[in-house]
């Protein structure tokens, strides 16, 4: 017995149908026949409050449209029996098997008769689900081994569907003597052949035995079901601070398998059970000493999607009275306005931001075209500005209310985590993907904050996710491209701390690739009004004397409860899809050409040409505005009124930003003869700076003052050089020293 703890599992056969099972809490005897009977019986007559058979009407409708499955709550058990939700509660791997044969036979009943040509009642399987709380991970101990336990949590990543016997039949290569149709106990333990042929016991003295390990499966014999296998983590909320979120690995099989992808917010049922630890290797020799240590997974019997967490909704049913809601607030005149005041309403001001986050969070169409490209819907926004302006509370208002949403910060995200990471299975050796944030917040929106702290390699890793809408990978011989139809709010600060309007696009430090393809940007600056600074300080006192009533007056006050739009913003992205009307986009199209071509009078006054920071990119973006508009509202066209505030908001936001030079020197923001005076710049600096050699920086910038050069745009040469990587300081800033 010295190797027994080697072994997995060891099985001596099937078990009869009329066999008892020793229970080892009490020491007696479980009368398998008489749980059975008892189990068809609940099966057959359990009622709710309707009249008519809850499980019984279920379980034939199932059957009959090939569903071969039936969930069962354990609290309808409890009603009806109490020593029946006992035993499933402490001994589920047995009395799981009692209810399926029960269940199966329940069928044949109920199912009868049957056409002559009908193949035999399948195995139906039973699925659980309970009303209690669920425990943390890092909660289960040793006495809730292999006992029914709900935990919740995050589904991260889910395995390909594979195949696992549950029946075999084993064959001696020696005396060809066959044991057939051995059970395989479910679950991860697996299956230890016996070590000796059963022939061997009724040998004569003397006659040639079978030798060790005879036995061999026979593949055609089997009976196989499909198994899953998924990595659950722990909720955010449940991890205490400063530790580390613990995992746990689930086991689905049959019809459990492909109910979640990654990202899912889960509550699962099911045994938390025990399987051998890897056998050691060469290398680690020394875990040969641990016997009896057992490593943890959970075997599922049931799975429920949270669509009650912060920033998930999953697949929302709504019902008649919730319609009607949605659409008599679509019908209001001041729906846009209602809507936008219940963003985040315990900050003050910043109406258009909170206008152009609605828009984000209803997002416009998304448009497949007859050439089979697609177009975005989503819509990205883009807050740059001071520190203590609640950019970041904004944030984190959006992951809430999104149908799915991710929060993250800058340093603290790469482009791995951002977009998807190929890493190696542990019990395949294989490479396996996993998303990261951007495919997790498929169909929702990604919060960045701290977006000018994150590295420039990994902000152009997320340039095709923000315009295509798609990842691709090619790494580790894995070839394919993901979905990331999300929208991004990110928010950064200047490079200066405060926004320093004398420096103008010396502020930001983005390239003009991924600034061009937010389609709003928003300068929020921390201004010094005594009016306003009064009106402020009133309402954050309101909020930290007496949050709850405020927070009940402001509902009161006609503005929309956080559940209610959470709801209200599913709803209308999954049951309106808004076009353009035939007077809008003609509408629309007159004003871009305005826009283009700029004002006739402004540009007689200025005799020069004004900049016009609008390209086809951002025509797009004031589509996709007026879409979301005309959402909100239900309608199915988008109409001049939308157009006219759509067109409102992009002149508030990124249009504002370049006219007053905030954004100046980004791409499509700066003038011609700006343009040019910098080229000439460049080429002179190149010119007498050879590569390889450094000279003072003060040398340099008062010799181009001397040549009557402005000195704004010397150090704005000297920046975009030092950017690209052609030149460095040396020596305490003091020295430039030429790269390339």
């Amino acid at each position: 017995m010295a190797s027994f703890d080697q072994a997995s599992v060891y099985v001596s056969g099937p078990r009869d149908s009329g066999e008892q099972i020793l229970d080892e809490a009490t020491g007696g005897i479980i009368d398998h026949q008489n749980y059975k009977k008892h189990f068809k019986e609940f099966l057959r007559q359990f009622r709710d409050n309707t009249s008519y058979y809850k499980y019984r009407d279920l379980l034939r409708h199932n059957y009959n449209t090939r569903q071969l499955w039936i969930e069962i709550q354990i609290e309808d058990v409890m009603n009806f029996n109490e020593d029946l939700a006992d035993q499933i509660m402490r001994r589920p791997g047995e009395f799981i098997l009692i209810f399926e044969e029960a269940a199966r036979e329940v069928t044949d009943e109920i199912t009868s008769p049957r056409p002559p040509d009908a193949h035999e009642i399948e195995d139906i399987q039973v699925m659980l689900a309970s009303k209690s709380d669920p425990v943390a991970i890092r909660e289960l101990r040793s006495e809730k081994v292999s006992h029914l336990v709900k935990i919740s949590g995050i589904v991260l990543t889910s395995s390909a569907i594979r195949s696992k016997a549950a029946q075999i039949s084993l064959m001696c290569r020696s005396c060809r003597s066959v044991i057939p149709n051995v059970t395989v106990p479910p679950g991860l333990e697996g299956y230890a052949l016996p070590r000796q042929c059963s022939t061997n016991q009724g040998v004569q003295a003397g006659a040639v035995k079978c030798p060790l390990d005879p036995y061999f499966i026979m593949p055609d014999r089997c009976r196989c079901v499909d198994f899953q296998v998924l990595k659950l983590q722990e909720s955010p909320e449940s991890v205490p601070p400063g530790e580390m979120p613990r995992h746990m690995q689930l086991y689905c099989d049959r019809y459990l398998c492909d109910k979640v992808v990654p990202g899912n917010r889960v509550c699962i049922l099911g045994i938390y059970s025990i399987k051998k630890v890897t056998a050691p290797t060469k290398k680690s020799a020394q875990t040969k000493v641990a016997i009896g240590v057992r490593q943890p997974y959970f075997r599922v019997f049931g799975i429920e999607l949270d669509t009650e967490g912060s920033g998930r909704t999953g697949k929302v049913k709504f019902t008649a009275e919730e319609e009607e809601e949605f659409q008599t607030l679509a019908k209001k005149p001041n729906c846009y306005d209602l809507i936008s005041k219940s963003i985040a309403p315990s900050i003050f001001g910043s109406d258009d931001i909170k206008k152009a986050i609605a828009c984000l969070l209803f997002a416009g169409s998304r448009k497949r075209l007859p050439d089979g490209l697609t177009r975005r819907g989503d819509i990205n926004v883009l807050l740059l500005g001071d520190p203590g302006t609640a950019k970041s509370q904004l944030l984190k208002f959006v992951e809430k209310c999104s149908p799915i949403g991710i929060y993250t910060s800058g340093k603290g995200s790469s482009a791995a985590g951002l977009t998807a990471s190929v890493n190696r299975d542990p019990t395949t050796r294989n490479f396996v993907m996993e998303g990261g944030a951007m495919v997790l917040a498929d169909g929702g929106c990604v919060c960045i904050d701290e977006f000018d702290k994150m590295r420039e390699d990994d902000r152009v890793a997320i340039h095709e996710a923000m315009e295509q809408q798609t990842i691709s990978i090619a790494k580790a011989g894995i070839t394919t491209t993901l979905n990331s139809r999300c929208a991004v709010l990110a928010a950064a600060n200047s490079i200066f701390g405060r926004w320093d309007d004398t420096k103008g696009d010396e502020n930001i430090d983005f390239m003009p690739t991924i600034l061009s393809r937010f389609d709003m940007i928003f300068i929020v600056k921390d201004e010094h009004n005594e009016s306003r600074d009064m009106m402020m300080a009133k309402h954050v006192m309101r909020i930290h004397m007496n949050a709850q009533k405020a927070n009940e007056q402001q509902i009161a006050e006609g503005e929309l409860s956080l559940t209610f739009l959470k709801k209200y913003i599913a709803y209308c992205r999954s049951r309106c899809g808004p076009r353009l009307t035939v007077e809008a986009a003609e509408k629309l199209k007159n004003r871009y050409v305005l826009m283009r071509s700029g004002n006739r009078e402004a540009e007689m006054e200025a005799d020069k040409k004004n900049p016009i920071p609008i390209t086809v990119r951002q025509l797009e973006a004031v589509i996709r505005i007026a879409e979301s508009l005309a959402k909100m509202e239900l309608k199915p066209f988008a109409t001049d009124s939308h157009i006219d505030e759509a067109l409102r908001l992009f002149q508030v936001s990124t249009l504002d930003a370049a006219s007053s030079g905030n954004l100046a020197g980004v791409e499509g923001f700066t003038t011609q003869e700006d343009q040019e005076l910098l080229n000439r710049i460049e080429t002179q600096l190149k010119r007498r700076f050879a590569i390889g050699s450094q000279v003072s920086e003060h040398t340099i910038v008062q010799d181009f003052i001397r040549q009557k050069y402005p000195e704004r745009a010397i150090f704005k040469v000297l920046f975009t050089m030092i950017r690209r990587g052609e030149m460095q300081h040396r020596l305490q800033r003091k020295m430039l020293f030429r790269i390339k």
